[in-house]
């Protein structure tokens, strides 16, 4: 497919502006209709623009040493000709002692399905990991950007689902780890690679065929996008 990219977080603002980004009470409900343990799912056929944005923040302090938190969330858009994706992770260590360090851990996977020979893509993916005053914290942000595309619309199939669901359950099990902070980047940095496999398989089996004159270009894409920033 052909896509153009912006991945400059100025623009992703002002698209999202105009498309309408999705309230943070639709996002509530949403995460309150999904099973504890279900990967959330969010569809949007037939719209032609999209705009979403999916965070994982964390902030370990004295009172709350210890924090982590993930997200882990697929978009299923269909054919589109204009989509705006946001993903961040926010990890935050304020206020403690060398000798009494805070952990602060915050994981955000997004993965995005689109159909389309031209979409005009705006993609944020942002990890941000900071220290207010916290000597021998640990401190890490990880944001992972799926994109996958192809040139007619497909669905993930139930058995794709239940995979990308068994990855979601280890990368909350992460929450329980006692791992240093470069073993459990590691680790997310494994389940990552999993994401991709999957969604590889699943985009190899995608319809082909586009517009008239655009088969020749008209293949599927996996595209993952991996940002980390860390701080102790």
């Amino acid at each position: 497919m052909k896509h153009r990219t912006s991945q400059r977080s100025s623009i992703i603002g002002r698209t999202a502006g105009r498309l309408g980004v999705l309230s943070g009470a639709c996002l509530a409900a949403l995460a309150v209709a999904a099973p504890a343990d279900a990967v959330p799912f969010s569809s949007h056929p037939g719209r032609g623009v999209a705009a979403f944005a999916d965070r994982a923040t964390t902030h370990a302090n004295r009172v709350h040493p210890d924090q982590y938190e993930d997200s882990f969330t697929v978009h299923e858009l269909g054919t589109v000709f204009s989509v705006a994706a946001n993903n961040r992770a926010t990890a935050v260590s304020t206020g403690c002692s060398s000798q009494h360090p805070c952990r602060s851990i915050a994981l955000s996977f997004q993965i995005v399905t689109m159909a389309g020979d031209d979409v005009r893509l705006n993609a944020t993916n942002l990890g941000r990991a900071v220290n207010e005053q916290c000597p021998g914290c640990q401190t890490l942000a990880g944001a992972y950007q799926f994109i996958v595309s192809t040139a007619q619309p497909f669905a993930l199939s139930p058995a794709a689902k239940s995979q990308l669901a068994a990855v979601h359950r280890r990368l909350d099990a992460l929450d329980t780890s006692n791992d240093p902070v470069p073993v459990v980047k590691q680790r997310a940095d494994d389940l990552a690679a999993q994401v991709k496999a999957i969604l590889d398989r699943e985009a190899s089996s995608a319809p082909r065929g586009g517009a008239p004159g655009l088969a020749a270009k008209s293949g599927p894409s996996v595209t993952m996008h991996r940002h980390y920033d860390g701080a102790n």
